[in-house]
């Protein structure tokens, strides 16, 4: 037997912990530290038992660091019994009775003899308890073998170690003579398994068999439930098993909710929630009507794309709540294992099913809303790859029987409605992407973020901040100087930060006039009647900050003007410099397509005498490498033609001349074919001296002999253009339907030539031509 001392003093308490009785069989002798713990299963021990357990110390092993620890090893003799207490102090000392005889376990024929076949019988009842649990466990096939070599009278003193009974059961037990402990044990037994009936563990298996589970899952559920019954909560794997089944129990296998499928109170719900979006909330409402007609629709897949900021979360919230639909959001950005998707195998230690179940477990229905938020995000490990996993979650041929690593068993999710959203389709694998049905979320014009603006944000913005129209006004024009001269965007995030800004200025000012204490006399009063808190077109009049120091509190409405977003949101940070970069030859207006929307983009070009050597900066991408070399080769094959000529006056361009291409915002890559007519643009200017339009941009790929082929990004990057300023733009001639998509009111404020080569291009980029005839012309002219 061995116990623990905490302190040298303590070993004196070793003594008195003999006499508080324990089984001769027992392994550990309880000692009492100083302080006692409220929790500890000795408090219910009297202070002194009757009978108790005479032992023999063996060894001492401790230590005094950090605190003074002791282990004591004791090997038990006998029981005895107190006949009368001698004194208490230092320790206990009394007069005792033997009980037993220390040769009694070693005559073990003559104790056979005396217990008879109760002892058979006790054996074999033992023996049955211990072949109900997993031999496979080292401990229980230790066990195992114990009952077969120990004698038959111990076994009652080691199956009362096993059960989980009290302290005060096992002084009950240490103190009925050791023939008749046998007739005791089986009565507690008898009573702990009348407790078992009332166990939770026979509520789950009811939950279980009520539950609405396919025939597989029940099939596993009750085998998995019969080797729970067998285990001892003390293995590791009863908790994993139980975790198991209880996820099983919860999962809404049969559980869903009806769809509202009314067509119009769908249609005017999305446009109360989001303000433009056409295409989308037209793809919306055709599912809606679709499901109206056949109600057993598969959910589709859909795969919102576009640039931060357009709303594409929120759109999926707002299908949800159209349908009538739970929601849940599972983020993909950064995800590169594929347990995340399909779950670990419950061999592993921690397992846990994947996001899709546990998304199914929180929803709490079998077809809500599923929005896998940055599909293109994902990643790729020595764990796996999740873009492979989601194949089988988003194939509306599969899903039906989706099986999770964890669960092991299929689950329908063939009624579920996933909806993906992505910047960019160019990182998504191909595999993945044919499974999607994509739709288009481009960037919103200034007239839509007006709107959006005032529909959506700034009303949110006032009840964030504990604001009401009647303390703040923001008229529209104020709410375009924020979107062309402090965000350039293709979203509304950056727009919706500048109006949380505003707002909070404001909330200071009435905050400040609700808590003024000491009213104003009758001079100041008549004084300040004409100081009101309104920001004048004057730039003069003193800014919101300003007024804090005035004695009286800020007259309502306070209205927002340009005057008052300097002094709150500081100097503009985007200023039109399209006319100051254009103002010399060689620079050109491109157009760029990015996941965060378009962007208009310049390119610059020089000559200095040299080598014929073409010099490319910028963080230029292999293509855009490609295209301003095929662009340097057209025209020299040109230059004739055009009159170009090198500073000596020679028709090879390259004639010891160096020329260096530069596209600023050096810290951003930049790669694709769009941008060959804007490099072609810019070295015809650059090598004939003329400057070109500053209202003009351009994009399109191009060829070695001249064509101008098609690109994508068209409406982000018309887009782009029109927030610049520009008012004219050349496109390829085959991308004249990509127009369709752009609102009205965008297109009657542009010009757009199409071009399908690069004579087309020049004409259009320069005042006046850029062809053979108009060259002549101008030389003429001169003449």
């Amino acid at each position: 037997m061995r116990t623990s001392v905490d302190s040298p003093r303590n070993m004196q308490l070793v003594r008195s912990r003999l006499l508080k009785g324990t089984s001769l069989r027992s392994t550990i002798i309880g000692v009492i530290p100083n302080t006692s713990d409220p929790t500890s299963d000795c408090d219910d021990l009297p202070s002194l038992h009757r009978i108790g357990t005479a032992a023999l110390a063996v060894q001492v092993v401790g230590s005094n660091w950090p605190k003074p620890h002791y282990t004591l090893l004791v090997t038990g003799l006998c029981r005895f019994q107190i006949l009368q207490l001698l004194k208490e102090k230092p320790y206990p000392v009394a007069e005792v009775e033997q009980l037993d005889r220390l040769e009694q376990f070693t005559n073990q024929h003559k104790s056979e003899e005396e217990l008879g076949e109760l002892s058979e019988q006790f054996y074999k009842y033992a023996v049955q308890l211990v072949e109900m649990l997993d031999m496979s466990v080292p401990a229980v096939a230790k066990l195992r073998r114990l009952l077969d070599n120990l004698p038959r009278e111990a076994l009652p003193d080691i199956l009362t170690s096993i059960i989980r009974t009290s302290n005060q059961e096992k002084l009950q037990v240490v103190a009925i003579r050791p023939t008749r402990r046998i007739n005791h044990i089986p009565s507690a037994t008898e009573d702990e398994e009348e407790e078992e009936d009332h166990d939770d563990v026979v509520m789950l298996e009811k939950k279980i068999r009520t539950s609405s589970m396919s025939e597989q899952a029940l099939k596993v559920c009750l085998k998995e439930i019969k080797r729970l019954k067998k285990m001892p909560q003390s293995m590791p794997e009863y908790a994993l098993t139980r975790n198991y089944l209880e996820l099983m129990v919860e999962l809404p296998w049969n559980k869903s909710t009806k769809d509202r499928l009314e067509i119009r109170a769908a249609r005017i719900l999305l446009d109360n929630d989001h303000y433009a979006m056409e295409k989308l909330k037209k793809r919306v409402l055709e599912y809606l009507a679709v499901r109206q007609l056949k109600n057993n629709l598969k959910g589709p897949i859909l795969c919102f794309v576009g640039p931060p900021g357009v709303g594409k979360t929120s759109v999926g919230r707002s299908i949800a709540k159209t349908l009538g639909r739970e929601f849940h959001r599972i983020a993909l950005g950064g995800v590169c294992d594929q347990s995340d998707i399909r779950g670990h195998r419950r061999t592993y230690v921690g397992s846990m099913p994947g996001r899709i179940i546990n998304g199914l477990k929180t929803a709490g229905v079998n077809n809500p809303v599923f929005l896998l938020d940055e599909v293109d995000k994902l990643g790729k490990s020595l764990q796996g790859d999740p873009a492979a996993a989601l194949l089988e979650v988003l194939d509306p041929e599969q899903n039906h029987s989706f099986t999770d690593h964890y669960l092991n068993v299929a689950f329908d999710l063939s009624q579920v409605l996933f909806i993906a959203t992505a910047n960019t389709t160019a990182t998504i694998p191909p595999a993945l992407l044919d499974r999607m049905e994509i739709i288009q979320v481009p960037g919103y014009t200034q007239e839509e973020k007006i709107e959006i603006a005032h529909r959506h944000l700034i009303p949110k913005q006032l009840e964030q901040h504990g604001l009401t129209p009647q303390q703040i006004q923001i008229p529209q024009v104020t709410t375009l100087d924020i979107i062309t001269r402090y965000t350039r965007e293709a979203g509304v995030r950056s727009l919706d930060r500048k109006l949380g800004a505003i707002c909070r200025a404001v909330a200071v000012k009435v905050a400040e006039g609700q808590h003024k204490e000491t009213k104003p006399d009758r001079a100041e009063v008549a004084e300040g009647e004409d100081c009101k808190e309104h920001i004048t077109e004057d730039a003069k009049t003193e800014s919101i900050s300003d007024t804090a120091d005035l004695a009286l509190p800020p007259e309502m409405p306070i209205l927002i003007d340009f005057h008052a977003l300097k002094d709150i949101l500081g100097p503009p940070m985007y200023e039109m410099e399209v006319s100051e970069r254009l103002s010399q030859p060689g620079v050109a207006i491109g157009l760029a397509w990015t996941p965060l929307g378009g962007e208009i983009m310049f390119v610059e070009a020089s000559r200095m005498d040299g080598e014929g050597q073409l010099t490319l900066t910028g963080q230029l991408g292999d293509v855009m490498k490609e295209s301003a070399h095929l662009a340097i080769s057209w025209l020299r094959s040109n230059a004739k033609r055009y009159q170009l000529t090198n500073a000596s006056g020679s028709f090879d361009l390259l004639d010891n001349t160096d020329i260096h291409l530069h596209f600023p915002a050096g810290a951003v890559t930049k790669d694709g074919p769009s941008a060959g007519v804007t490099i072609v643009t810019c070295l015809a200017s650059l090598f004939s001296g003329r400057l070109v339009c500053s209202d003009v941009a351009m994009t399109g790929e191009i060829t070695l002999r001249g064509l101008v082929l098609p690109v994508g990004g068209i409406k982000d990057k018309v887009l782009a253009a029109h927030r610049a300023g520009l008012k004219r733009i050349i496109i390829p001639q085959r991308n004249e339907k990509d127009l369709e998509e752009i609102a009205m009111n965008v297109r009657q404020d542009l010009t757009f030539v199409m071009a399908s080569c690069l004579d087309e291009v020049l004409n259009a980029a320069f005042d006046g031509g850029f062809s053979v005839k108009h060259i002549v012309e101008r030389l003429n002219s001169k003449l």
